[in-house]
C-alpha cells in the first residue's frame, strides 16, 4: 500500500477518506457520518483489516459495505470486511444469469433508484452500466450540510480522464459478443450521468497505471464539469463514433483478470 497518507476531508458530519494501493492503482473509499457514528466502505481490497482500523480510529463502525462491479484485477474484500464488522453487505443486482454474485443471499440486493442511509449521509444508487452489466455508481449527500449530493464513487466507469474499458468481459472472461454491447452500453450511461451538476465530485476507482482504462489520469479525483469539458468520453457526437474509439488501442488485459473475475464472482 501507498505510504503516502489517505486524503481526508470533513463536511460538518460527514468524513470522507481514499485509501490506494499504488502497485494496482486502486482506489477504495470510508465515508462516515461523524454525528452517529456509522460508516460505508465502497470497493474495498483484499486487505480488510485497515478500513476497520482506521474507522476505530475515528470513533466510527462499518455498518454498510458495497462494491461498485464484479472486479477483474484484485481480489475483493468486501464479502470479508462484512462478516468482520456485521456490517450489510450490499450488491448489484442489475445483470443477467450468467454474471450475477453467486454469494447474494448472504447481503442485500441493490438496484437502480435504490437508497442507503447511513447516518446523515444519503448514499444513491445508479445502475451505470458499460464496463460490466452490473456496475453501479454511488452518489453520496452530506445530509447535515447539502439536499444534493457533493460526490460520485464512480468504480470503473468515469475515470479521471477517461472512462472504463467495456471489453473485459469478452477478453478476459471470453463471453464472445459482449464486447460492442458493452461498448453501446457505457455510451448509454455516460450520456444519463452528464446531466447531473457540474459541481459533482468524482471519486473513480483507479489512477494512472491500472489496465481498466488505457488513459487514465493521475489526479485523484475531478468534477463532472471538468471531465463534461476535457474527458474524451463526453466530447465524442456519436454512438458509432464512440464505439469505435473506446474499443481501439485498449491493452492486452492481464492473464489473471479470468481469474479475479470467477473469484470474486
Amino acid at each position: 500500500l501507498s505510504a503516502q497518507p489517505a486524503i481526508r476531508s470533513y463536511f460538518v458530519a460527514m468524513l470522507f477518506r481514499r485509501f490506494y494501493d499504488d502497485p494496482l492503482a486502486q482506489a477504495s473509499y470510508l465515508i462516515g457520518c461523524q454525528a452517529n457514528g456509522e460508516a460505508i466502505v465502497i470497493d474495498a481490497n483484499r486487505d480488510a483489516d485497515q478500513y476497520i482500523e482506521a474507522a476505530a480510529q475515528e470513533g466510527l463502525r462499518i455498518t454498510h459495505v458495497t462494491e461498485t462491479h464484479i472486479h477483474a484485477d484484485y481480489v475483493s474484500g468486501s464479502r470479508e470486511l462484512a462478516h468482520k464488522t456485521g456490517g450489510t453487505l450490499y450488491l448489484s443486482d442489475k445483470s443477467d444469469a450468467d454474471w450475477k454474485y453467486a454469494f447474494a443471499s448472504e447481503g442485500r440486493l441493490l438496484h437502480h433508484g435504490d437508497h442507503l442511509q447511513i447516518g446523515n449521509i444519503r448514499v444513491d444508487v445508479l445502475h451505470t452500466p458499460g464496463h460490466t452489466p452490473e456496475h453501479l455508481t454511488f452518489l453520496v449527500t452530506d445530509g447535515a450540510a447539502a439536499n444534493l449530493p457533493i460526490g460520485a464513487v464512480t468504480g470503473d466507469f468515469v475515470f479521471v480522464g477517461d472512462v472504463g474499458r467495456p471489453d473485459l468481459l469478452e477478453r478476459a472472461a471470453n463471453l464472445k459478443g459482449t464486447m460492442e454491447v458493452g461498448a453501446r452500453t457505457l455510451w448509454k450511461s455516460l450520456q444519463a450521468f452528464a446531466q447531473h451538476e457540474d459541481w459533482l465530485q468524482i471519486w473513480p476507482g483507479h489512477g494512472a497505471g491500472s489496465a481498466c482504462g488505457k488513459g487514465i489520469s493521475a489526479i485523484p479525483s475531478s468534477t463532472l464539469g471538468y471531465e463534461r469539458r476535457f474527458n474524451w468520453a463526453f466530447n465524442v457526437k456519436t454512438e458509432a463514433d464512440f464505439v469505435q474509439r473506446v474499443l481501439e488501442g485498449q491493452p492486452e488485459p492481464p492473464s489473471y483478470f479470468a481469474s479475479m473475475k470467477r473469484v470474486n464472482k
